[in-house]
């Protein structure tokens, strides 16, 4: 099978984590120890701002993100129910209520004029998602959020390597919040970094990720555990050399397999809009006119010819059990996406004979 996505570890990684095993220093009580440190200069460097704090998940980032800019009990956080969970999951856990926005059926991004309409009195803060490694459009999203004296936090989970406006994620944000899970176009296995030029909101991620303290045993404010480790660190710096060469694999495949499927009068598919770079985090097709059952029956086809392909994401967080509370009416571009997209691996371990055979046999199942 080609899997979706492959952690693309060498012996680089494999040396800097002995290294750390041998220091005996694994961990930083406040969460900032030689390797993290090291980690978060390099990682403020390429993402362009001048902080970043690492935690030990995405999901860290997020929550800890969403508390630092002040979102309390009765808060509204504007956001995408077409998205991982964790998005919706960090205002709840940070006593805010998701409010959710419906997408561009073209970038299955957050639609400006859609958050426009979800404003209310109680909004605090905009949380767009740059879905599939193309960015949500956040020029005119912050500035509905300077309009109405709102925050935003950029989820930059699949952000790595994209530009928008010749800029990286987060410089149109109060924060931007990065995972470095394994399936991620780079990883720390689990892992996660918030960037800002916010001071403030820097000190306060930097307390709540570790118990509220800013010295040891003296928490000032409610805070978590979600400390990133010595040995995710020294994965991450060793993966971040490595990042520029996994983006250009990974345009080359994407470019690659839209030659192939651009034969095909079924599918509509992923591109660059002007004014963006792709990061191809997720090679995402959609099935015109289609409905779920037979994108379904595509994918149980390739399946069957060892091509991991997989739908992002087949049930929106509104429409799930805990969340459909929060939602007050249908989304009907976000329910019509879950039902036609899929995505098809592109990450760097996927050479191109592959990329011919999956552009192949998606052409013959497909037509």
């Amino acid at each position: 099978m080609i899997p979706i996505n492959l952690p693309q570890i060498g012996e680089e990684e494999i040396q800097a984590v002995v290294k750390v095993m041998h220091s005996g220093h694994l961990t930083s009580g406040l969460g900032a120890g030689p390797m993290v440190t090291q980690f978060e200069k390099a990682f403020a460097k390429f993402a362009g701002s001048k902080y970043a704090i690492a935690v030990n998940t995405g999901t860290a980032a997020l929550h800890a993100a969403v508390a630092a800019i002040g979102i309390k009990v009765g808060d509204e956080v504007i956001l995408p129910s077409f998205t991982f969970v964790a998005t919706a999951e960090a205002v709840v856990l940070a006593g805010g209520k998701p409010v959710f926005a419906d997408i561009d059926p073209e970038t299955y991004n957050l639609a400006p004029e859609a958050v426009e309409k979800a404003v209310t009195s109680k909004t605090k803060a905009i949380l767009p998602v740059d879905l599939y490694g193309m960015s949500a459009d956040m020029e005119p999203i912050r500035e509905i959020a300077c309009k109405h004296g709102v925050k935003v936090v950029e989820d930059a989970a699949q952000a790595h390597g994209l530009t928008y406006l010749d800029r990286s994620p987060g410089a149109f944000a109060d924060a931007a919040c990065w995972s470095l899970y394994a399936s991620k176009n780079m990883t720390t296995g689990e892992g996660g970094v918030v960037t800002t030029n916010d001071n403030e909101i820097a000190m306060v991620t930097r307390m709540v990720r570790t118990h509220g303290e800013k010295a040891k045993y003296a928490s000032e404010m409610l805070g978590c555990n979600y400390r990133m480790s010595e040995i995710q660190a020294a994965i991450g710096v060793e993966q971040l050399k490595k990042l520029p060469a996994f983006i250009v694999k990974r345009r080359e495949n994407a470019r690659h397999l839209s030659e192939i499927l651009s034969k095909s009068g079924r599918l509509c598919l992923s591109h660059e809009f002007e004014g963006e770079t792709h990061s191809w985090y997720l090679y995402t097709v959609r099935l015109y006119n289609g409905e779920e059952a037979t994108r379904n029956k595509i994918l149980e086809a390739l399946h069957t010819k060892g091509i991991g392909a997989e739908v992002y994401y087949v049930n929106p967080i509104h429409m799930m059990p805990y969340y459909r509370s929060f939602s007050l009416s249908g989304l009907p571009e976000t329910e019509k996406a879950a039902k036609q997209v899929f995505s098809l691996p592109i990450h760097p371990g996927v050479t191109g004979e592959q990329v011919d055979f999956i552009g192949k046999t998606v052409l013959e199942i497909v037509g």
